[in-house]
């Protein structure tokens, strides 16, 4: 094992790779979507990277005898239907499957299994694109190579955020995997002061990059914005603001020389979180 981070692509070097990926875990979003108990901030939307991949939590059965999980193995390459009955069904994502004939399959593979149908929306969310999800046979690039990078440097930077959660002294969110922003992020709680009678979160996360900021990065900002904060300095090494985004970057090129990765993250957020805390 290496203390590198992971040297993922810009992302247009995978650009259409990445979109099937993420056309894949709106697969699993739409099913927590129909069938997850509704939670405060739409905590019951998130999915969550595990070892193995992207995975819904358990989902109960319309008729509540039961439950399920769908995952994306991204180690053997196949969306998995897991079924508290002990049933199980896999779906290849390769040679080179679509977003639709994947969606396809695992509706019909639930369908199989419940006999019923579940009420599934395909409409996709905060993508530029709008084909239904199971009409969807214009995204269907699968490299195996860049996918088991992807998920080698999400692994990292979700054991890097998980590090940050259990050191913070408040409230926090789970580590969530957001199909939506195709992130990991946490939610950090900056408790009310005498002098600041509210309270302030800072959300710090990893995402390998999109069309408006084409590199992988972790970042970080302050709700509600604190006026000036574009301005603040950090006091740290590494870290930025970034005004295209309105937020502040870490970007893992810089990770990739340091000789404590996962301390300079926690670096990046202590400081982020230390100027959450001005009146």
């Amino acid at each position: 094992m290496t203390r590198d981070w992971p040297r993922l692509p810009e992302f247009r070097d995978w650009q259409e790779t990445c979109d099937t990926l993420h056309g894949h875990t709106q697969i699993l979003g739409k099913m927590s979507a129909a069938l997850a108990p509704k939670e405060a901030s739409f905590g019951h939307l998130a999915l969550r990277l595990t070892a193995r991949g992207w995975e819904t939590r358990p989902l109960p059965y319309p008729d509540d005898t039961g439950c399920f999980v769908v995952a994306l193995d991204l180690r053997t390459h196949e969306a998995v239907v897991e079924h508290s009955t002990g049933h199980e069904d896999r779906i290849s994502l390769t040679p080179h499957r679509s977003v639709g004939a994947v969606t396809r399959d695992l509706l019909a593979a639930i369908r199989a299994r419940l006999g019923a149908d579940i009420p599934f929306d395909p409409t996709p969310n905060e993508v530029p694109w709008d084909t239904p999800l199971d009409a969807d046979d214009d995204h269907a690039t699968y490299d195996t190579d860049a996918i088991s990078t992807y998920f080698f440097a999400a692994t990292r930077a979700t054991i890097a955020l998980e590090r940050v959660r259990a050191g913070h002294p408040g409230h926090t969110s789970p580590v969530n995997a957001w199909w939506g922003s195709f992130d990991v992020a946490v939610s950090l709680v900056m408790a009310a002061t005498d002098t600041r009678p509210f309270e302030r979160e800072v959300a710090v996360g990893w995402w390998p990059g999109d069309t408006k900021y084409p590199h992988p990065a972790f970042y970080g900002y302050v709700s509600p914005a604190i006026d000036g904060l574009a301005d603040a300095d950090l006091g740290v090494r590494l870290g930025r603001w970034e005004p295209r985004l309105g937020e502040f970057i870490l970007d893992v090129a810089d990770l990739r020389v340091e000789e404590n990765p996962s301390g300079a993250v926690a670096d990046f957020v202590d400081a982020i979180c230390r100027l959450a805390q001005m009146d």
